[in-house]
């Protein structure tokens, strides 16, 4: 991938195994966008250090650690400090561990077999885009959601929930992974226009982030059913 980005990235590996913090060091060092700022052991050492001064754009935090887990660190590390990127790692691929965290507001979910490229892809897609869909976390939304009879989470405001076609090809552009600039050129708009539509979409359908936006699609019944 070309790192024609001149921003450096700056990110803290929160994991209990040192081994597996110093494979993705060095996988990272290569990334000339990347950089590595701290290491923690659980979600309370983590927390410390943010509060005493440290502050990554992107963290890679484990699901499964002693003293603080990762379920337990990510929601107060977004009420402490909303802005920073969230990317949740586990060893197990568990469609309802994805969909509770992406509710709770993880920025993406791989599992820690994923190759360096796609953690590289996950760390740059977060901090440009808040969010990095995979196969995985799609799935897991979408599945879930399908399950569901119950009221979406998400208040609708039904006097403005109708969407015209440019929003609904959009929507589902989105939920297949496309990237602002791709769904710009697919659509024949400009990336700034794709991204005031998104904001309006946000509005519309009464949801926050673009996780909501692919529950909203789902509950709908917006998208093609081999997504």
């Amino acid at each position: 991938m070309n790192q024609s980005n001149d921003t450096v990235i700056n990110v803290m590996i929160v994991d209990d195994h040192v081994l597996y913090r110093a494979g993705v060091r060095t996988a990272l060092s290569s990334k000339k966008d990347i950089k590595v700022i701290g290491e923690a052991d659980n979600g309370l050492q983590l927390i410390n250090m943010l509060k005493g001064g440290m502050h990554p754009d992107v963290i890679l935090l484990d699901i499964q650690m002693p003293v603080m887990d990762g379920i337990a660190t990510l929601p107060e590390v977004k009420k402490l400090f909303p802005e920073i990127k969230i990317i949740m790692l586990t060893l197990l691929d568990d469609q309802s561990v994805v969909t509770k965290l992406m509710e709770l507001g993880a920025n993406s979910y791989l599992v820690k077999t994923s190759e360096a490229e796609m953690i590289y892809d996950a760390i740059r897609t977060c901090y440009q885009q808040e969010f990095y869909f995979n196969s995985l976390t799609n799935k897991a939304l979408l599945n879930n959601l399908r399950q569901k009879n119950t009221v979406s989470p998400f208040k609708v405001q039904s006097e403005e929930t109708t969407l015209n076609e440019k929003e609904i090809t959009i929507l589902r552009l989105m939920c297949e992974e496309k990237s602002t600039r791709e769904i710009a050129e697919a659509v024949e708009l400009s990336p700034r226009t794709i991204e005031s539509i998104r904001d309006k979409l946000k509005a519309k359908t009464g949801t926050k982030s673009t996780a909501g936006l692919i529950m909203f699609a789902v509950k709908n019944k917006l998208l093609n059913e081999d997504i």
